[in-house]
Protein backbone atom coordinates (compact mmCIF):
# COMPACT_ATOMS: atom_id res chain seq x y z
CA UNK A 1 0.00 0.00 0.00
CA UNK A 2 1.52 3.43 -1.26
CA UNK A 3 1.99 6.24 1.82
CA UNK A 4 1.47 9.81 1.78
CA UNK A 5 1.82 12.58 3.82
CA UNK A 6 -1.66 13.58 4.70
CA UNK A 7 -0.68 17.38 4.31
CA UNK A 8 -2.50 20.40 2.36
CA UNK A 9 -0.45 19.95 -0.22
CA UNK A 10 -1.17 16.23 -1.03
CA UNK A 11 -4.91 17.55 -0.55
CA UNK A 12 -4.62 20.22 -3.08
CA UNK A 13 -3.08 17.96 -5.28
CA UNK A 14 -5.83 15.42 -4.60
CA UNK A 15 -7.89 18.13 -5.94
CA UNK A 16 -6.54 18.78 -9.11
CA UNK A 17 -6.77 15.10 -10.50
CA UNK A 18 -10.26 14.76 -8.95
CA UNK A 19 -11.47 18.24 -10.52
CA UNK A 20 -11.47 16.23 -13.80
CA UNK A 21 -14.33 14.01 -13.29
CA UNK A 22 -15.83 15.24 -10.12
CA UNK A 23 -18.60 18.40 -9.92
CA UNK A 24 -17.99 20.90 -7.12
CA UNK A 25 -21.47 20.28 -5.40
CA UNK A 26 -23.55 23.13 -3.99
CA UNK A 27 -23.89 24.01 -0.32
CA UNK A 28 -27.49 25.18 0.67
CA UNK A 29 -28.58 26.33 3.54
CA UNK A 30 -31.37 24.88 5.62
CA UNK A 31 -33.11 27.26 7.31
CA UNK A 32 -35.27 24.33 9.25
CA UNK A 33 -32.52 22.84 10.75
CA UNK A 34 -30.77 26.62 11.57
CA UNK A 35 -33.62 27.11 13.59
CA UNK A 36 -33.11 23.93 15.12
CA UNK A 37 -30.03 24.30 15.69
CA UNK A 38 -29.93 27.94 16.43
CA UNK A 39 -26.97 28.69 14.55
CA UNK A 40 -26.87 28.70 10.34
CA UNK A 41 -26.19 24.90 9.04
CA UNK A 42 -25.79 24.12 5.52
CA UNK A 43 -25.90 20.81 3.08
CA UNK A 44 -23.14 20.15 1.35
CA UNK A 45 -25.32 18.10 -1.37
CA UNK A 46 -22.62 15.34 -2.20
CA UNK A 47 -26.17 13.46 -3.42
CA UNK A 48 -25.75 15.76 -6.05
CA UNK A 49 -22.43 14.20 -7.10
CA UNK A 50 -21.81 11.84 -10.42
CA UNK A 51 -22.85 8.39 -9.84
CA UNK A 52 -24.75 9.91 -6.63
CA UNK A 53 -22.44 9.98 -4.09
CA UNK A 54 -19.07 11.18 -3.41
CA UNK A 55 -17.46 7.58 -3.69
CA UNK A 56 -16.25 8.85 -7.14
CA UNK A 57 -13.48 11.17 -5.81
CA UNK A 58 -11.50 8.87 -3.96
CA UNK A 59 -11.94 5.71 -6.66
CA UNK A 60 -10.77 8.49 -9.23
CA UNK A 61 -7.63 9.49 -7.12
CA UNK A 62 -6.74 5.83 -6.48
CA UNK A 63 -7.49 4.55 -10.06
CA UNK A 64 -5.18 7.57 -11.52
CA UNK A 65 -2.38 6.59 -10.01
CA UNK A 66 -2.15 2.91 -10.80
CA UNK A 67 0.78 1.97 -13.02
CA UNK A 68 0.30 1.37 -16.76
CA UNK A 69 0.85 -2.46 -15.91
CA UNK A 70 -1.89 -2.02 -13.32
CA UNK A 71 -4.08 0.02 -15.45
CA UNK A 72 -3.98 -3.20 -18.26
CA UNK A 73 -4.59 -5.77 -15.68
CA UNK A 74 -7.91 -4.28 -14.53
CA UNK A 75 -9.22 -3.93 -10.99
CA UNK A 76 -11.62 -5.21 -8.75
CA UNK A 77 -13.58 -3.58 -5.99
CA UNK A 78 -16.29 -4.49 -3.20
CA UNK A 79 -19.30 -2.58 -2.80
CA UNK A 80 -23.04 -2.25 -1.62
CA UNK A 81 -23.96 0.36 -4.41
CA UNK A 82 -22.24 3.50 -4.15
CA UNK A 83 -18.48 2.91 -4.19
CA UNK A 84 -19.67 0.26 -7.03
CA UNK A 85 -20.47 3.42 -9.05
CA UNK A 86 -17.35 4.97 -8.64
CA UNK A 87 -15.03 2.88 -9.10
CA UNK A 88 -17.26 1.99 -12.47
CA UNK A 89 -17.49 5.43 -13.65
CA UNK A 90 -13.49 5.95 -12.76
CA UNK A 91 -12.17 2.84 -14.85
CA UNK A 92 -14.95 4.22 -18.05
CA UNK A 93 -12.85 7.25 -17.53
CA UNK A 94 -9.66 5.73 -17.50
CA UNK A 95 -9.95 2.61 -19.66
CA UNK A 96 -9.75 0.18 -17.33
CA UNK A 97 -11.54 -3.10 -17.39
CA UNK A 98 -13.63 -3.53 -13.50
CA UNK A 99 -15.11 -6.15 -12.11
CA UNK A 100 -17.60 -5.50 -9.02
CA UNK A 101 -18.80 -7.85 -6.38
CA UNK A 102 -22.06 -6.52 -4.77
CA UNK A 103 -24.22 -8.72 -2.39
CA UNK A 104 -27.11 -10.60 -3.63
CA UNK A 105 -29.84 -8.56 -2.52
CA UNK A 106 -28.15 -4.87 -3.84
CA UNK A 107 -30.50 -2.18 -4.52
CA UNK A 108 -31.70 -3.38 -8.11
CA UNK A 109 -30.93 0.47 -9.08
CA UNK A 110 -27.73 0.14 -7.84
CA UNK A 111 -26.49 -2.82 -9.50
CA UNK A 112 -28.06 -1.32 -13.02
CA UNK A 113 -26.48 1.71 -12.63
CA UNK A 114 -23.04 0.22 -12.30
CA UNK A 115 -23.00 -2.08 -15.45
CA UNK A 116 -24.65 1.01 -17.51
CA UNK A 117 -21.27 2.76 -16.44
CA UNK A 118 -19.23 -0.43 -18.19
CA UNK A 119 -18.28 -2.55 -15.18
CA UNK A 120 -18.59 -6.39 -14.90
CA UNK A 121 -20.87 -6.83 -11.68
CA UNK A 122 -20.87 -10.16 -9.98
CA UNK A 123 -23.60 -10.43 -7.40
CA UNK A 124 -22.54 -12.34 -3.95
CA UNK A 125 -22.65 -13.20 -0.39
CA UNK A 126 -25.07 -11.40 1.98
CA UNK A 127 -22.77 -7.95 3.10
CA UNK A 128 -19.98 -6.20 2.21
CA UNK A 129 -17.65 -8.72 4.53
CA UNK A 130 -18.42 -11.64 1.75
CA UNK A 131 -18.01 -8.91 -1.55
CA UNK A 132 -14.73 -8.10 0.36
CA UNK A 133 -13.95 -12.20 0.86
CA UNK A 134 -14.69 -12.61 -3.24
CA UNK A 135 -12.90 -9.18 -4.27
CA UNK A 136 -9.67 -10.46 -2.42
CA UNK A 137 -10.00 -14.01 -3.96
CA UNK A 138 -10.31 -12.28 -7.50
CA UNK A 139 -7.29 -10.32 -6.83
CA UNK A 140 -5.08 -13.06 -6.45
CA UNK A 141 -5.90 -15.37 -8.97
CA UNK A 142 -6.47 -12.74 -11.18
CA UNK A 143 -3.68 -10.50 -10.13
CA UNK A 144 -6.35 -7.15 -10.51
CA UNK A 145 -5.91 -4.59 -8.80
CA UNK A 146 -8.25 -4.53 -5.48
CA UNK A 147 -9.79 -0.83 -4.91
CA UNK A 148 -11.05 -0.91 -1.19
CA UNK A 149 -13.96 1.09 -0.30
CA UNK A 150 -12.15 3.10 2.53
CA UNK A 151 -9.22 1.62 3.67
CA UNK A 152 -6.22 2.94 1.46
CA UNK A 153 -4.35 6.76 1.65
CA UNK A 154 -5.62 7.65 -1.97
CA UNK A 155 -9.35 6.76 -1.17
CA UNK A 156 -9.39 8.61 1.76
CA UNK A 157 -6.88 11.40 -0.05
CA UNK A 158 -9.63 11.74 -2.79
CA UNK A 159 -12.30 12.19 0.08
CA UNK A 160 -10.60 14.28 1.74
CA UNK A 161 -11.02 17.18 -0.99
CA UNK A 162 -14.82 17.38 0.03
CA UNK A 163 -13.30 19.12 3.02
CA UNK A 164 -10.99 21.35 1.05
CA UNK A 165 -14.69 23.21 -1.43
CA UNK A 166 -16.75 23.23 2.56
CA UNK A 167 -13.98 25.88 3.52
CA UNK A 168 -14.22 27.32 0.84
CA UNK A 169 -17.98 27.37 0.31
CA UNK A 170 -18.61 28.48 3.91
CA UNK A 171 -15.88 30.75 5.27
CA UNK A 172 -16.18 30.49 8.72
CA UNK A 173 -17.61 27.02 9.39
CA UNK A 174 -17.33 25.77 12.87
CA UNK A 175 -18.29 22.12 12.68
CA UNK A 176 -18.04 19.65 9.98
CA UNK A 177 -20.84 16.72 10.47
CA UNK A 178 -19.87 13.24 8.59
CA UNK A 179 -21.71 10.01 7.71
CA UNK A 180 -19.03 7.59 9.06
CA UNK A 181 -19.32 3.90 7.47
CA UNK A 182 -15.79 2.67 7.44
CA UNK A 183 -13.99 6.33 7.54
CA UNK A 184 -12.91 6.88 4.49
CA UNK A 185 -14.69 10.32 3.89
CA UNK A 186 -14.69 11.45 7.53
CA UNK A 187 -10.83 10.72 7.82
CA UNK A 188 -10.60 12.75 4.46
CA UNK A 189 -12.20 15.15 5.45
CA UNK A 190 -10.74 16.08 8.92
CA UNK A 191 -7.45 15.55 7.93
CA UNK A 192 -7.70 18.06 4.96
CA UNK A 193 -9.79 20.42 7.14
CA UNK A 194 -7.32 20.82 10.10
CA UNK A 195 -4.58 20.95 7.39
CA UNK A 196 -6.21 24.24 6.93
CA UNK A 197 -8.01 24.69 9.92
CA UNK A 198 -7.39 23.01 13.33
CA UNK A 199 -10.47 24.77 15.33
CA UNK A 200 -12.95 23.33 13.19
CA UNK A 201 -14.52 20.44 14.84
CA UNK A 202 -15.60 17.13 12.26
CA UNK A 203 -18.15 15.09 13.94
CA UNK A 204 -18.37 11.74 12.67
CA UNK A 205 -21.97 9.89 12.69
CA UNK A 206 -22.57 6.29 12.76
CA UNK A 207 -25.83 4.12 12.73
CA UNK A 208 -26.73 2.74 15.66
CA UNK A 209 -27.25 -0.67 13.99
CA UNK A 210 -23.75 -0.65 12.71
CA UNK A 211 -21.44 2.07 15.11
CA UNK A 212 -18.19 0.27 14.71
CA UNK A 213 -15.90 2.97 15.49
CA UNK A 214 -17.24 3.91 19.21
CA UNK A 215 -15.71 1.00 20.38
CA UNK A 216 -12.90 0.79 18.07
CA UNK A 217 -11.90 4.11 19.51
CA UNK A 218 -12.54 3.37 22.85
CA UNK A 219 -9.94 0.11 22.44
CA UNK A 220 -7.68 1.84 20.28
CA UNK A 221 -8.20 -0.22 17.42
CA UNK A 222 -10.27 -1.15 14.96
CA UNK A 223 -12.80 -3.67 16.49
CA UNK A 224 -15.04 -6.29 14.74
CA UNK A 225 -18.64 -5.55 15.25
CA UNK A 226 -20.28 -8.63 15.16
CA UNK A 227 -23.59 -8.11 14.01
CA UNK A 228 -24.78 -5.11 11.40
CA UNK A 229 -28.51 -3.96 10.86
CA UNK A 230 -29.08 -0.96 9.21
CA UNK A 231 -31.06 0.57 6.72
CA UNK A 232 -28.19 3.01 5.66
CA UNK A 233 -26.68 0.76 3.65
CA UNK A 234 -24.24 2.67 2.51
CA UNK A 235 -22.39 2.97 6.20
CA UNK A 236 -23.20 -0.50 7.38
CA UNK A 237 -19.39 -1.33 7.86
CA UNK A 238 -18.47 -4.06 10.46
CA UNK A 239 -14.83 -3.11 11.09
CA UNK A 240 -12.91 0.49 10.54
CA UNK A 241 -10.34 0.58 8.04
CA UNK A 242 -6.37 0.73 9.50
CA UNK A 243 -5.86 4.07 7.46
CA UNK A 244 -8.93 5.96 8.14
CA UNK A 245 -9.10 5.21 11.55
CA UNK A 246 -5.27 6.23 12.48
CA UNK A 247 -6.53 9.20 11.03
CA UNK A 248 -9.80 9.90 13.02
CA UNK A 249 -8.38 9.14 16.22
CA UNK A 250 -5.79 11.91 15.43
CA UNK A 251 -8.75 14.52 14.51
CA UNK A 252 -11.81 13.52 15.59
CA UNK A 253 -13.42 13.97 19.00
CA UNK A 254 -17.23 13.18 18.49
CA UNK A 255 -18.79 9.71 17.16
CA UNK A 256 -22.37 9.90 17.38
CA UNK A 257 -24.92 7.18 16.54
CA UNK A 258 -28.12 7.80 15.12
CA UNK A 259 -31.21 5.09 15.12
CA UNK A 260 -32.98 3.57 12.40
CA UNK A 261 -36.61 6.21 13.30
CA UNK A 262 -34.12 8.98 13.27
CA UNK A 263 -32.64 7.98 9.89
CA UNK A 264 -35.96 7.64 8.59
CA UNK A 265 -36.93 11.32 10.05
CA UNK A 266 -33.93 12.74 8.28
CA UNK A 267 -34.75 11.19 4.99
CA UNK A 268 -38.19 12.42 4.75
CA UNK A 269 -36.96 16.16 6.34
CA UNK A 270 -34.59 16.40 3.17
CA UNK A 271 -37.44 15.30 0.60
CA UNK A 272 -40.13 17.37 2.38
CA UNK A 273 -37.86 20.88 3.47
CA UNK A 274 -34.83 20.73 1.32
CA UNK A 275 -36.13 19.06 -2.20
CA UNK A 276 -33.16 16.46 -2.27
CA UNK A 277 -33.41 12.88 -2.39
CA UNK A 278 -30.97 11.80 0.18
CA UNK A 279 -30.24 7.96 0.59
CA UNK A 280 -30.50 7.01 4.78
CA UNK A 281 -26.26 6.75 5.01
CA UNK A 282 -26.37 10.11 3.41
CA UNK A 283 -28.92 11.56 5.68
CA UNK A 284 -26.97 10.05 9.28
CA UNK A 285 -25.96 13.78 9.73
CA UNK A 286 -29.06 15.41 9.48
CA UNK A 287 -30.33 13.04 12.06
CA UNK A 288 -27.37 13.91 14.51
CA UNK A 289 -29.12 17.27 14.13
CA UNK A 290 -32.49 16.34 14.59
CA UNK A 291 -31.47 14.33 17.88
CA UNK A 292 -29.41 16.91 19.24
CA UNK A 293 -29.10 19.95 18.22
CA UNK A 294 -27.55 21.71 21.18
CA UNK A 295 -24.82 19.16 20.81
CA UNK A 296 -23.06 21.33 17.80
CA UNK A 297 -20.99 24.41 17.47
CA UNK A 298 -22.73 26.58 14.60
CA UNK A 299 -21.74 27.56 11.34
CA UNK A 300 -22.92 23.63 11.05
CA UNK A 301 -22.21 21.59 7.17
CA UNK A 302 -23.82 18.08 7.26
CA UNK A 303 -22.07 16.19 4.47
CA UNK A 304 -25.27 14.51 2.56
CA UNK A 305 -22.90 11.60 1.21
CA UNK A 306 -25.36 10.38 -1.62
CA UNK A 307 -28.47 9.73 -2.78
CA UNK A 308 -28.59 6.53 -4.46
CA UNK A 309 -32.08 4.70 -2.98
CA UNK A 310 -34.21 2.61 -4.56
CA UNK A 311 -37.79 4.25 -4.88
CA UNK A 312 -39.35 1.24 -3.67
CA UNK A 313 -37.30 1.68 -0.84
CA UNK A 314 -37.43 4.89 -0.13
CA UNK A 315 -41.40 4.73 -0.02
CA UNK A 316 -41.15 2.23 2.71
CA UNK A 317 -38.72 4.91 4.69
CA UNK A 318 -41.01 7.98 4.06
CA UNK A 319 -43.82 5.64 5.59
CA UNK A 320 -41.55 4.58 8.35
CA UNK A 321 -40.23 8.58 8.56
CA UNK A 322 -43.69 9.74 9.08
CA UNK A 323 -44.47 7.30 11.93
CA UNK A 324 -41.77 7.85 13.49
CA UNK A 325 -41.81 11.94 12.99
CA UNK A 326 -45.61 10.96 15.02
CA UNK A 327 -47.56 11.56 11.54
CA UNK A 328 -48.64 8.26 10.96
CA UNK A 329 -51.19 6.77 13.31
CA UNK A 330 -51.99 3.10 13.06
CA UNK A 331 -54.35 1.50 15.48
CA UNK A 332 -57.15 -0.49 15.56
CA UNK A 333 -60.42 0.17 17.03
CA UNK A 334 -63.38 -2.03 17.88
CA UNK A 335 -66.80 -1.71 16.38
CA UNK A 336 -70.47 -3.51 16.48
CA UNK A 337 -70.62 -6.04 13.70
CA UNK A 338 -73.54 -4.26 12.59
CA UNK A 339 -74.51 -2.20 8.96
CA UNK A 340 -72.93 1.12 9.33
CA UNK A 341 -70.53 0.87 11.65
CA UNK A 342 -67.71 0.83 9.37
CA UNK A 343 -69.05 3.76 7.80
CA UNK A 344 -69.38 5.45 11.07
CA UNK A 345 -66.14 5.04 12.41
CA UNK A 346 -64.87 6.58 8.83
CA UNK A 347 -67.07 9.68 9.09
CA UNK A 348 -65.69 10.52 12.57
CA UNK A 349 -62.21 10.04 11.69
CA UNK A 350 -62.89 12.62 8.70
CA UNK A 351 -63.95 14.91 11.21
CA UNK A 352 -61.29 14.38 13.64
CA UNK A 353 -59.37 15.67 10.09
CA UNK A 354 -57.17 12.73 9.41
CA UNK A 355 -56.42 11.45 6.09
CA UNK A 356 -57.38 7.18 6.16
CA UNK A 357 -54.38 5.44 4.14
CA UNK A 358 -55.93 1.88 4.62
CA UNK A 359 -58.50 0.17 6.04
CA UNK A 360 -58.96 -3.47 6.96
CA UNK A 361 -62.11 -5.58 8.54
CA UNK A 362 -61.17 -8.62 10.79
CA UNK A 363 -64.17 -10.74 12.54
CA UNK A 364 -61.23 -13.50 13.75
CA UNK A 365 -59.28 -11.62 15.49
CA UNK A 366 -58.21 -12.44 19.22
CA UNK A 367 -60.76 -11.47 21.53
CA UNK A 368 -63.47 -10.33 19.53
CA UNK A 369 -67.07 -11.10 21.03
CA UNK A 370 -69.21 -12.96 18.30
CA UNK A 371 -71.25 -9.53 17.63
CA UNK A 372 -67.69 -7.29 17.09
CA UNK A 373 -64.99 -6.71 14.43
CA UNK A 374 -61.73 -5.19 14.62
CA UNK A 375 -60.82 -2.16 12.17
CA UNK A 376 -57.16 -1.98 11.51
CA UNK A 377 -56.45 1.57 10.11
CA UNK A 378 -53.62 3.89 9.24
CA UNK A 379 -53.64 7.33 9.24
CA UNK A 380 -51.66 10.47 8.17
CA UNK A 381 -52.17 13.32 10.99
CA UNK A 382 -50.63 16.15 11.03
CA UNK A 383 -48.22 15.47 14.20
CA UNK A 384 -48.05 13.39 17.44
CA UNK A 385 -50.95 16.16 19.34
CA UNK A 386 -52.97 15.78 16.09
CA UNK A 387 -52.85 11.98 17.00
CA UNK A 388 -53.78 12.06 20.43
CA UNK A 389 -56.68 14.07 19.47
CA UNK A 390 -57.61 11.91 17.09
CA UNK A 391 -57.67 8.69 19.49
CA UNK A 392 -59.01 11.12 22.34
CA UNK A 393 -62.24 11.47 19.97
CA UNK A 394 -62.78 8.36 19.35
CA UNK A 395 -63.09 6.68 23.00
CA UNK A 396 -64.63 9.80 23.91
CA UNK A 397 -67.33 8.65 21.62
CA UNK A 398 -67.37 5.02 22.90
CA UNK A 399 -64.80 3.32 20.64
CA UNK A 400 -62.81 1.13 22.33
CA UNK A 401 -58.97 1.79 20.79
CA UNK A 402 -55.65 -0.52 20.82
CA UNK A 403 -53.26 1.81 19.73
CA UNK A 404 -50.59 1.07 18.59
Amino acid sequence: MSTIAFDLTEFQRAAEVVAAVAHRTPVEASTTLGRLVGAPVWLKAENLQRTGSFKIRGAYLRMSRLSEAEKARGVVAASAGNHAQGVALAARELGIAATIFMPADAALPKVAATRQYGAEVVLVGENLTHCLDAATEEVARSGRVLIHPYDHPDIVAGQGTIGLEILEQVPGVRTIVVPTGGGGLLAGVAAAVHAVDPGVAVVGVQAAGAAAYPESLAQGHPVLRADVHTMADGIAVPMPGEVPFRLIAEHVKEMHTVSEELLSRAVLHMVERAKLVVEPSGAAGVAALIQDPGAFEGPVVVVLSGGNVDPLVLLRIIRHGLAAAGRYLQMRVIVQDAPGSLAALLRRLAASGGNVVSVEHSRTATGLAVDEVEISVELETKGPEHCETVLDALRQHGYTVRHP
